[in-house]
């Protein structure tokens, strides 16, 4: 089991063109969409979709996810990425443990944080393992292995999209 949530962090990932060169402001500047899921161990699964907007000022993304869970529950959290360097960024979430470093190698960022589960009461803290992967159709794939003490406890899968942007094309916002 624990390996099986492993695999996908040392898979490598699809090529995609340098014209299609990953940043994050160039996926996720304007309005996207996202659907995904959690999955726990203990059994617990929750299904999801997030609207994402996404403000770039020339150095800090600020990115707000709208998430809808398929309980009814809704959920607001706001990250803001500031470029430290062509191909990384340094990122901040209301909770999130201190910082996330954002580093991007071709098509796939990579950036792991802290954070606790149960914001509220300071509860649950894990460490979300994040990889995401430009895909050649345009879309993003953003694979998180989820640990509490060093051992895999839940993984994340999301897929982000833009809606009416042409298959296979990155934005360069």
């Amino acid at each position: 089991m624990f390996l099986a949530l492993l695999l996908p962090f040392f898979m490598p990932a699809s090529a995609v063109s340098a014209a299609e060169a990953f940043t994050l402001e160039g996926f996720f500047a304007g309005k996207s969409k996202a659907t995904g899921s959690f999955s726990a161990i203990n059994g617990v699964k929750r299904q999801f979709t997030v609207d994402l907007t996404g403000k770039w000022d020339g150095r800090t993304l600020t990115l707000r996810e709208d998430f809808v869970f398929s309980d009814g529950t809704r959920d607001r959290k706001t990250w803001r990425f500031v470029k430290t360097g062509p191909l990384s960024y340094s990122g901040t979430r209301e909770d999130v443990i201190g910082e996330t470093r954002v580093t991007i190698r071709g098509n796939v960022a990579r950036f792991n944080y802290l954070v606790y589960l149960d914001s509220a009461r300071q509860a649950n803290k894990v460490r979300f393992y994040d990889k995401m992967v430009l895909r050649a159709d345009g879309t993003v794939l953003n694979t998180a292995l989820v640990t509490k003490f060093g051992l895999p406890v839940a993984k994340t899968v999301v897929e982000f999209e833009r809606p009416g942007r042409p298959a296979g094309h990155a934005s360069k916002r």
